[in-house]
């Protein structure tokens, strides 16, 4: 049941990307201003074909302000570079690309006894299952570390002169946390592919959990 509300969740924050970086002032009011979308996938030619308006209005107008649809479309921005990972890290873990091949340690923890060959010989999911709590710790902290510089940084510098961090107030959350050390130049043309990999990740990731956790759960064999 869990797999299934996943998988629908999935489902519905892939569905549309919403206001574009370069968004209008901030506004807080339920003010009716429609929030164009951004994301679809051009299927004929370079532009993206819509049915129907090409606006995301519902949480950002209805429910919410222009800045709910950033803070939605941020989440999506995580929820699919997580997934890209994971998806990247399944699949090395299938292939045979894991640790006990290329470390040159063969323990992943001495006290508890575990070893990366006794990873390697489950499936992901059941190899999860076997880090200690130790290790989960190091991952939470890892992660936290990371949404706790978007929550205090603003375009890579520290605030320290607010009473609110950036990240709590109205639109502070964009997914951007400022970290191009290649100086690679942001296009609206990157930021669809990213959108539409980490899409695409989402289904992916939620569609092999769901098959090595109930086998032939999808009716599409996998090549492994």
């Amino acid at each position: 049941m869990k797999l299934e509300i996943l998988s629908i969740v999935a489902f519905w924050t892939s569905a549309c990307a919403f206001a574009p970086n370069a968004a209008p002032a901030k506004t807080t009011a339920l003010n009716g201003e429609k929030v164009p979308c951004f994301g679809a996938t051009p299927l004929l030619g370079k532009e993206p074909i819509f049915i129907g308006e090409n606006y995301w209005d519902k949480l950002t107008s209805e429910y919410g302000s222009a800045e709910t649809g950033k803070y939605i479309r941020a989440a999506e921005l995580k929820h699919g570079r997580a997934a890209m990972l994971g998806t990247v890290g399944y699949a090395f873990h299938k292939l045979g690309f894991t640790l006990n091949n290329i470390s040159p340690h063969s323990f992943l923890s001495v006290t508890q006894g575990v070893q990366f060959e006794d990873l390697a010989a489950v499936n992901p999911v059941e190899a999860f299952a076997k880090i200690p709590a130790e290790g989960i710790t190091q991952m939470f902290a890892a992660i936290a570390m990371v949404e706790i510089y978007e929550l205090t940084h603003r375009q890579g510098k520290l605030v320290e002169d607010s009473r609110i961090a950036p990240g709590l107030e109205a639109g502070g959350l964009t997914g951007d946390i400022g970290w191009n050390p290649l100086g690679i130049e942001v296009t609206d043309r990157r930021r669809l592919s990213e959108l539409q990999n980490g899409r695409a990740a989402m289904f992916c990731i939620s569609a092999w959990i769901a098959n090595d956790m109930y086998p032939g759960a999808y009716p599409l064999p996998l090549p492994w």
